[in-house]
């Protein structure tokens, strides 16, 4: 038989419980007076208990709060129930030597047979207020710091790029006079061979030759140097990007080699956009180049254009973009790529990972600089052992933007499916989800393939489409697909990559017939693919 315990029992248990807690524990009847404190209270407070007992509450209350604590004791007893610890705002407590302290309080009124009792207990976090102190004046240091590194290197560059450009304009008219010269010395060295067809004259115009071109490579270095300074003056004009890079190509092939194949996919019908052919030769001389030099073995590097629409949404995350009619331009190597720690620094000027002497480390900041004067942004995506990605999102010419704004169509929408979203870039995984709820479907978010397998094992929505980087860095795209399609039979995969379809099967990276969508993707290309994937999975 159960045995039942008295009231005076049950009440001696409660002063030892209370009394052996390690937070002060006061107890106030209805008038603010203390009817009970436990020997924890004495240390935290500085009183001798009977100093405390039949004594208003006010004592251990800072005078400047005391008129405030009195009006609250009265609202509280109104309607009195338990506030656990934490839940209103920090409060300050006063010791016997008139010091204060912060505290957090909580409370449980107490029906006892002498009448209503409140029972707080009162915790001294100042050590718990001193470190979240620290922490912020760290955190407000740490940021202080960064403000102030970015303000130097703006300086810095600044600096570097007004030095950079008077070197290059001097620099530029010494080059101007050897190459005047040397060019007057070579059409003289060929007349002379022509009459005297004897080694010492083609010997002598091969050397001219050579004097030549170290020549025109110091006039392109001066190029990347005004474009990095911003000090070159350039002629923007409507262009037609397509038309720049097939005149280009020959230029490009000499560059790279013959061991590096060069393809190209242009689109048709592509946007005009505002720039400088210059600057777009430039652009694309520098990006195969530094192709070429990821592949001394050989390789492909392909130049790809598409028309981009970049809408509301993908403008709100992207701040360096507007929303509009834009072009995509993208070069890819399928070389040894860039190590994370290299990837990072690669847009930064004279960065460079090449041996002393065989390298500006100016070429692909020159490029992202020239991108940038285009209105336009740049990516740069790189997988050690698949290659290198650059992309160029420039806008569209104003007056093409205008006249796309009434034609463009609706992109088609979805009818309530599910879409796992798994992996990716935070960013461009928060586009592609705005996107595809927008246009109503349902999209469950996985950053990791772990996390894409416990979503697909635990949700109770019908998955119908799994779009899924090819590259993570715990699984392979192409194992998830295959390990979602264990679980969930008959979902269809779409597959994101930075990398053109051929580059990703030569490294076996793709299944055959796999659905690829290359990134960055317009919202128009991203509900058009996912459309025509669960049509034709219907049929």
């Amino acid at each position: 038989m159960r045995r039942q315990w008295s009231s005076s029992a049950w009440n001696r248990l409660a002063a030892a419980l209370a009394e052996s807690a390690p937070d002060a524990v006061i107890a106030v009847d209805r008038r603010g007076v203390i009817c009970f404190a436990n020997a924890e209270s004495e240390r935290v407070f500085g009183y001798a208990r009977h100093e405390m007992l039949g004594r208003p509450l006010d004592m251990l209350i800072p005078e400047q709060s005391r008129a405030a604590h009195v009006a609250h004791l009265a609202r509280y007893l109104t309607s009195p129930r338990p506030r656990p610890m934490g839940a209103s705002s920090q409060l300050a407590a006063q010791r016997s030597d008139g010091s204060t302290f912060p505290a957090d309080i909580s409370l449980a009124p107490l029906d006892t047979p002498g009448g209503l009792i409140v029972a707080a207990i009162v915790r001294d976090v100042s050590e718990r207020v001193a470190m979240e102190a620290e922490r912020e004046r760290l955190r407000e240091l740490a940021e202080r710091e960064r403000q102030e590194r970015r303000v130097q290197q703006a300086q810095r560059l600044e600096s570097l790029g007004q030095l950079a450009s008077g070197i290059a304009h001097d620099f530029g008219n010494l080059l101007a006079v050897i190459l005047t010269y040397s060019s007057l010395v070579g059409e003289k060295l060929a007349a002379a061979a022509a009459a005297d067809p004897t080694e010492q004259w083609q010997t002598l115009g091969r050397e001219v030759a050579q004097i030549n071109l170290a020549a025109q490579m110091g006039k392109r270095l001066t190029h990347q140097l005004l474009a990095f300074a911003r000090q070159e003056a350039v002629a923007s004009e409507m262009v037609d990007l397509n038309r720049v890079i097939l005149d280009v190509q020959q230029l490009l092939r000499e560059s790279i080699g013959a061991s590096v194949r060069l393809t190209t996919a242009l689109a048709q019908g592509l946007h005009p956009i505002l720039a400088d052919i210059g600057q777009i030769e430039q652009v694309l001389v520098n990006l195969a180049v530094n192709g070429r030099d990821a592949m001394r073995d050989g390789g492909t590097l392909t130049i790809q254009t598409e028309n981009f629409i970049v809408d509301d949404a993908y403008a709100a995350l992207d701040l360096k973009l507007h929303a509009g009619a834009h072009v995509l331009l993208r070069v890819t190597d399928n070389g040894g790529g860039m190590p994370r720690d290299v990837l990072e620094h690669a847009f930064e000027p004279f960065f460079t990972t090449k041996p002393r002497g065989q390298g500006s480390g100016l070429g692909l900041a020159t490029v992202h600089e020239i991108v940038l004067q285009w209105g336009g942004q740049a990516w740069l995506h790189s997988e050690p052992g698949l290659g290198t990605s650059f992309a160029a999102c420039i806008p569209s010419t104003e007056e093409h933007r205008k006249q796309s704004e009434g034609i463009l169509e609706d992109p088609p929408r979805g009818g309530g499916e599910t879409v796992l979203l798994a992996g990716g870039e935070e960013p461009l995984r928060e586009i592609a989800r705005r996107m595809l709820e927008g246009h109503g479907y349902g999209v469950l978010v996985a950053s990791s393939a772990r996390q894409a397998l416990e979503v697909a094992s635990a949700s109770a929505a019908i998955i119908q489409v799994l779009l899924t980087d090819v590259v993570m860095p715990d699984t392979p795209g192409r194992e998830l697909a295959e390990r979602v399609w264990a679980l969930r039979p008959g979902v269809r995969t779409i597959f994101l990559s930075w990398y053109p379809r051929e580059t990703l099967d030569q490294k076996g990276w793709l299944a055959a017939g796999a659905e690829l969508l290359q990134k960055p993707f317009s919202e128009s290309t991203l509900l058009t693919v996912i459309r025509r994937v669960l049509d034709a999975g219907g049929e």
